[in-house]
């Protein structure tokens, strides 16, 4: 593995890659550290500096949508940064066409045709911009009581987060919201074509990445440097660490797990005038739906509490829903497992055709052996996805509530259990996954060795391939260019840091 890390620098156009994604990722951090205009930072840095020391691991429904919805800004929200949308519009509005394509007709006509696909990804951005203008709408609104905000609860002590609130600002901070989130959404384009991995996969999990070195000194301050440390709390870090190890091999094995499903061709006639049969496998994945399932049931279970709460304050049973809805509740944890389920099984039975690849393989003169071709393999195949799915969905809820019993069950924040289930987990696990697989296809392709000498990582060519031809490397100057850039940012970046002090 040392050897192909090293090999990297060896091809011009994998490190271009490598170097111009990096450059990318510096700009959307840099993104976030710049404050809305009309946005005191004073109050921001005062707040964020009280945040990391009053930090009680609280589990309330307020404190863990409020991480969340962090999580997937990097920490925009409550830095009150340009691009504190983050790129969920996006994703947002990418997931409405996903399943519009799937249930409407006429955009799944249009998916097929030739500049189709083209036309999908104009009717997202344009689905981005409505999405975004409503959420920086709020946002910016919120910012006239920003102790109201569940990102910001508390920052109200330490003054005025926005001097000269008014309609004005609100324009602004739309404007610049809307304006962030659309060029988060170009900078993932960019690395897809120029760069290594998803681009905008990459986002979220550099958004998240951000979050580590928070989350480790919490850990640290909880267990090992805090005032009220106990005599087996370091233990208990260490046995938490091997936990975490354990944790991200199974979500490893469980994300890279197919069922393999024997499918045999005919071949070329042979000498004895026999058909030579030629035998294939089709892969259907155990986690066939990934982590879109937790996404939809994370964002569903979040607004009840959010709406009910600011409708109906004050109220008996508007409280009492509340507490249904709280991560502290059993309750909480039987909704979103039967949500995770529901979403598994309606992904699967939307993208996975049964039919459509039981025809194919008859076209082509395939099929799996002890099945009749036809309906009778349409139905193998939908029979072993249910069962597959039902797998899928149990691993799903399993990580789904890992961090939630961890912070109940050892009083640990949020920042620090992301990391050991949830969202984060699943989606850091494709996203590395994915870089692998392409940075050791670029080394395979010319004769270097990859990260595994025996053996192959599942998938390796699959994207590469499909995209080969189409992707345009990045120039050397064009990097260059731009860490002259990121180094001048860095420059001045010190010499304010210096005057300030």
């Amino acid at each position: 593995m040392i050897s192909a890390f090293t090999n990297i620098w060896k091809i011009d156009e994998l490190k271009n890659r490598l170097l111009f994604t990096l450059a990318m990722v510096f700009i959307v951090r840099l993104g976030v550290a710049i404050t809305i205009p009309g946005v005191d930072s004073s109050v921001i840095q005062a707040y964020l500096d009280w945040r990391m020391e009053s930090d009680d691991g609280s589990t309330t429904a307020g404190a863990a949508v409020g991480a969340l919805l962090n999580v997937f800004s990097g920490g925009g929200l409550e830095k009150c940064g340009i691009f504190a949308l983050g790129i969920m519009p996006y994703i947002s509005a990418s997931i409405m066409m996903q399943l519009g394509s799937a249930v409407i007709p006429q955009l799944a006509k249009l998916s097929r045709e030739d500049g189709g696909r083209q036309k999908i990804n104009q009717y997202t951005r344009y689905i981005t911009i409505v999405i975004a203008l409503v959420q920086g709408f709020l946002i910016a609104k919120s910012l006239e009581n920003p102790d109201s905000a569940l990102y910001l609860n508390g920052i109200g002590q330490f003054g005025e987060l926005v001097p000269n609130f008014g309609w004005s600002f609100v324009a602004v901070a739309v404007i610049t919201l809307v304006s962030g989130t659309m060029f988060l959404a170009w900078i993932g384009d960019q690395i897809t074509d120029r760069g290594i991995g998803n681009g905008v996969s990459l986002i979220i999990s550099v958004n998240i990445i951000a979050a580590l070195p928070g989350a480790l000194v919490q850990a640290w301050t909880k267990f090992v440097g805090g005032p009220d440390v106990g005599q087996f709390d370091p233990m208990i870090l260490v046995g938490l660490i091997a936990f975490l190890l354990f944790v991200i091999a199974a979500v490893i094995a469980i994300t890279q797990a197919q069922r393999r499903i024997a499918v045999q061709y005919a071949g070329k006639v042979n000498r004895k005038s026999q058909m030579e049969k030629q035998t294939q496998y089709l892969p259907l994945k155990v986690n066939y739906a990934g982590v879109m399932p937790i996404i939809f049931a994370s964002a569903i279970i979040t607004f009840p509490p959010m709406i009910i709460g600011y409708l109906f304050k004050e109220q008996a049973w508007a409280m009492k829903i509340q507490e249904w809805f709280s991560p502290a509740s059993t309750a909480y944890y039987v909704i979103a497992g039967l949500m995770i389920f529901f979403f598994s099984y309606f992904w699967v039975s939307t993208f996975f055709n049964p039919t459509e690849i039981a025809e194919n393989l008859k076209k082509s003169g395939g099929y799996i052996p002890g099945v009749r071709a036809g309906k009778p393999t349409s139905s193998f195949l939908d029979f072993t996805m249910t069962r597959l799915t039902f797998a899928g969905s149990i691993f799903l809820t399993i990580i789904f509530v890992l961090p939630m019993v961890l912070g109940n069950w050892l009083g640990i924040p949020y920042m620090v259990t992301q990391f050991f289930g949830g969202t984060s987990l699943l989606i850091l696990v494709g996203v590395l996954l994915d870089m692998m697989r392409q940075i050791e296809t670029h080394l395979i392709q010319r004769n270097y060795d990859g990260f595994l000498r025996k053996g192959k990582m599942k998938g390796r060519y699959d994207r590469l391939q499909a995209k080969r031809g189409a992707a345009t490397a990045t120039s050397g100057n064009t990097v260059t260019y731009l860490w002259i850039f990121i180094a001048v940012v860095v420059l001045l970046a010190i010499v304010a840091y210096m005057i300030n002090s």
